[in-house]
């Protein structure tokens, strides 16, 4: 099983760069769908418009395979614009029956772009979709495919039975436009991300597989930790629902499977802090667990594990990654090792610095000698 579980991850990590190439910033977006995908939970983004949330849900469904629908909701979207429009053959016949032919109840992935300007009738019967897989509507009553959820929107709701819908998405995460220092970055990459074709590397079975692991996955040397963790929060004045702090379990299980391993260890609790629902409570949430997220780390969705932390450790995975890519030759000019070799160094000190890296970090410097 677990030769199995490092086959499955690894060609993950190969869908979620093949999805993100380009997209500057947006590998923890990917990241959590996987995660959710993986625990069949649910994500929402939160960002100004044209933060490239759609590009990235997109491409990633690509990589991931299975059917995908994705909708922009307004104040005057109908029902039927989402889950089909009722068959008037049926209905003539006196059954009052929905076409979901191609629609979201037969969807694998779902992105709904500002999803709160739903309407009431949308909100209801997504709330069933996403906490049953269970479409219903007259006689229509069918199970749904769906493994994740994303939803977006420009910022959290203030009307309260709106706030009681974003509970669901038990995954919040908040974007922000690409900082001034990557601007070169983003466009010589966005440029080559729309010229490029994304290939299909994951398909749903393999994604059922991994959440049926799930169930084989032990938890019980991560709960004390995960109850000090939920203390320490409430000491410092966030305070989570039991839902979402039951809830958050499933996503350790999920971030084990993901790192090759049946059995979670305390570092696998850095999905806690996607679980906090507000920007504040992220931020906040992150100083007070310092000290328990300071061993976080996977080596498949290390994008989301650094910016949870932001401690050395986690950027451990990311570094051996970028290092092993300037290697092998792949974009290793003298300015990218250069760059790469500082960062290793503001980081980690001779002592403290991890073999493998440390190893790649020596290859590194041969290699920028020969460029100079």
């Amino acid at each position: 099983m677990v030769v199995e579980l490092k086959q499955i991850t690894a060609k993950i990590r190969e869908a979620i760069h093949s999805a993100t190439e380009g997209l500057i910033g947006r590998e923890q977006l990917a990241e959590l769908m996987v995660l959710a995908a993986v625990a069949r939970e649910h994500l929402l983004v939160i960002g100004p418009p044209g933060t490239a949330k759609s590009a990235v849900v997109r491409r990633v469904s690509q990589a991931m395979g299975g059917n995908y629908f994705e909708y922009l909701l307004g104040r005057f979207t109908e029902p039927s614009e989402l889950f089909g429009a009722v068959d008037l053959k049926k209905l003539r016949e006196g059954t009052v029956e929905t076409d979901v032919t191609g629609m979201l109840p037969e969807a694998d992935i779902v992105f709904l772009d500002e999803v709160f300007l739903g309407s009431t009738a949308i909100l209801n019967t997504l709330l069933g979709i996403l906490n049953e897989r269970r479409f219903r509507r007259g006689h229509t009553d069918i199970q749904c495919p769906l493994k994740v959820c994303v939803g977006a929107a420009n910022s959290l709701p203030d009307d309260e039975s709106l706030a009681a819908f974003a509970d669901r998405f038990l995954l919040h995460l908040f974007i922000e436009a690409v900082p001034d220092h990557q601007l070169e970055a983003m466009l010589a990459g966005g440029w080559q991300s729309e010229l490029r074709q994304i290939e299909s590397l994951v398909d749903t079975e393999q994604l059922d597989r991994l959440h049926q692991m799930m169930k084989q996955v032990s938890l019980d040397g991560i709960r004390p930790a995960l109850a000090a963790a939920i203390r320490t929060l409430r000491q410092a004045g966030i305070l989570l629902s039991d839902r979402r702090i039951v809830r958050a379990q499933r996503l350790i299980a999920a971030a084990t499977l993901l790192s090759g391993r049946l059995e979670a260890t305390d570092a696998d609790l850095w999905p806690l802090l996607y679980v906090l629902p507000t920007q504040e409570m992220q931020q906040n949430g992150r100083e007070a667990l310092r000290d328990q997220l300071a061993v976080s780390s996977n080596g498949y969705l290390f994008s989301v594990v650094e910016e949870a932390t932001l401690q050395p450790l986690s950027r451990v995975s990311r570094l051996i990654e970028q290092a092993e890519t300037l290697i092998k030759g792949q974009d290793s000019s003298k300015q990218n090792v250069e760059s790469l070799l500082r960062e290793i160094d503001a980081n980690f000190s001779t002592e403290n610095i991890p073999v493998e890296l440390a190893d790649l970090r020596t290859q590194l410097a041969v290699q920028l000698s020969h460029l100079i």
